[in-house]
């Protein structure tokens, strides 16, 4: 009997830590600037998290995103103005696409 609650227990225990540590899956971004050399980085901010990564050969990735809704600002070189993206939507395991983004001089 004693061996048998032993042994439930370490299960018990064994499953609660694959739970416990499950790791983070998050959601992600991605968008394309054009022109492709218009911009240097991009940020996406939602609450107190703020994201960024750099804009190459025109395109963009935030990976591990929160879930929730981002604002996604496209910061471009002169003479172009930076972009912004409002309520850009993020649900964990899923890739919201911004599609092509236009740089206005």
């Amino acid at each position: 009997m004693k061996r048998t609650k032993m042994s439930l227990l370490a299960v018990a225990a064994v499953a609660f830590g694959a739970f416990a540590f499950k790791g983070f899956e998050g959601g992600s971004i991605a968008g394309k600037v054009v022109p492709a050399e218009g911009a240097t980085e991009a940020w996406a901010v939602s609450g107190s998290d703020t994201l960024k990564t750099a804009v190459s050969g025109g395109a963009f990735s935030f990976t591990n995103a929160k879930a929730g809704t981002y604002t996604v600002i496209v910061d471009a070189k002169e003479p172009f103005k930076d972009a912004t993206i409002t309520d850009v939507k993020v649900e964990d395991g899923k890739s919201t696409d911004l599609g092509e983004i236009k740089l206005a001089q």
